[in-house]
């Protein structure tokens, strides 16, 4: 039966005994937004798989398809995330996510229409708005009903949909490209003549709209009425006023955690980014070989590293460890430093790739924990637009410097494209030495910022 509305009971996110029928509602609803994670994922990576069919048939250049993933997707999709948030600490959160989900889903299929680079932005521009719903949203939802206990491994569960969907997505790719990058035209109902490309577009982003019904059957953990939320002095509006005021007093730890973890993504953004053209460049592999080997390493070693990642929060929380989210992040970005800035470096190609499976694996450890981190940090009734906050850095911190520092050093400083290999390590190295730094500074403003929320929740 689908749950629009109804009296619900409030939050237990700090209760470490909640079990049975709790948890079984809470693991229903990280399994609804872990597919929602998994669908959002494969729609926005899906149009970096169809470059070149689409300039060839609308006359757009490479600049013009970076818009299409950057300023199109990226800006409206950090950028609104902090009203959204808003919405999200107020609103009735499964009714948002299946907003958010069917608003994207309904965007990229309107890609499969474009005519223009204009209709084509217009589209991108949708697709990061509906999107911009469900990290916030997700995070909320999951912190509101989990104990501490189980936090890391619920946030890494939810995490495993963004290796997944991007799986999915280059595996989609290294299986369409060759059918569909073809001239000529198809003919669909109610669209009429399309490119064979533009049916991708259908395929994905359709499929959506289940997911967007299946959201509405999550429960909503926060009291609410038929008409509107019910507020309680844990569970009160937060205006983001109050908001930034909450986060400039707590600066050192809400400002370390997300300018730490976008280091790391930063990272991990590069290497996404790069490793093809490392492959190719470097190692002589075709375009298939490189999309098929990083296709298999994040579907399948990816979930394995957030999971790994989770479970050991997990285990540290259980042992009293109240830095335990910063402890995974910092053991993430060690471990990176050293597989991460080897495997440029080494002269096989079978050497790469062997070192490319601890490398997915760490690279993805961190995530679920950052993610229990941002919660941990901020009141229940902020945790929506905290959430939205520490999305905006991270996101507009990796987009921006990751794979555009890699293409700096390239160009600039060592002038040669053979040298790919050697900005790719200085990157790395730079990038998770600073993330391991800022984690490490944070630690023990984080302790003393949960130490205090924990303390005031008791109070009440």
């Amino acid at each position: 039966m689908l749950q629009f509305s109804g009296v619900t009971s409030p939050s237990n996110s700090d209760n470490d005994t909640a079990s049975g029928p709790n948890l079984a509602r809470a693991w229903y609803a990280v399994a609804v937004l872990t597919l929602a994670n998994v669908s959002g994922f494969v729609d926005r990576q899906i149009l970096s798989l169809l470059v070149e069919p689409i300039k060839r048939d609308l006359g757009i250049t490479d600049t013009q398809v970076s818009l299409l993933a950057g300023l199109g997707f990226v800006l409206f999709y950090s950028v609104l995330g902090l009203p959204i948030g808003r919405w999200v600490d107020r609103g009735i959160r499964p009714r948002i996510v299946a907003v958010g989900v069917a608003v994207w889903s309904l965007m990229t299929a309107a890609t499969g229409t474009a005519r223009t680079f204009g209709q084509l932005f217009a589209a991108r521009i949708g697709v990061g708005v509906g999107e911009a719903t469900l990290g916030s949203a997700a995070v909320s939802i999951i912190a509101d009903q989990f104990p501490r206990r189980l936090l890391g491994t619920a946030m890494s569960t939810y995490m495993v949909g963004t290796f997944a969907g991007s799986g999915v997505a280059y595996a989609l790719g290294a299986y369409v490209v060759g059918r569909v990058d073809t001239s000529g035209f198809v003919t669909w109902p109610f669209v009429g003549a399309i490119h064979p490309w533009q049916t991708v577009f259908f395929w994905v982003g359709l499929p959506g709209l289940l997911v967007a019904l299946l959201a509405l059957t999550m429960y909503e953990p926060r009291a609410v009425t038929a008409s509107a939320p019910l507020r309680t002095p844990a569970h009160g509006d937060a205006t983001f006023g109050e908001v930034m005021a909450y986060v400039r007093r707590n600066a050192r730890t809400v400002g370390a955690i997300s300018f730490g973890f976008a280091a790391s993504a930063s990272v991990n953004y590069a290497i996404g980014f790069w490793l093809a053209t490392f492959l190719i460049r470097t190692h002589g592999w075709t375009v298939q070989q490189a999309g098929t080997l990083q296709g298999v390493l994040t579907f399948t070693i990816g979930p394995i590293g957030v999971m790994t990642g989770g479970r050991l929060n997990d285990y540290w929380a259980r042992r009293g460890r109240v830095d335990a989210p910063l402890r995974v992040g910092m053991l993430g970005a060690l471990a990176m430093l050293l597989f991460a800035g080897a495997y440029p470096l080494v002269p096989s190609a079978t050497l790469v790739a062997a070192l490319l499976v601890p490398v997915n694996l760490f690279a993805a450890m961190p995530w679920g924990a950052a993610n229990a981190a941002i919660a941990e940090a901020m009141p229940s009734r902020m945790r929506g637009q905290g959430s939205a906050i520490y999305q905006l850095v991270v996101n507009l911190v990796s987009g921006a410097l990751g794979p555009t520092a890699v293409a700096l050093l390239t160009d600039q400083v060592f002038g040669d494209p053979m040298s790919l290999r050697w900005s790719l390590a200085v990157t790395t190295v730079s990038g998770m030495t600073l993330a391991a730094a800022l984690l490490a500074w944070a630690r023990p403003a984080f302790v003393r910022t949960v130490s205090s929320l924990r303390e005031t929740a008791v109070d009440q």
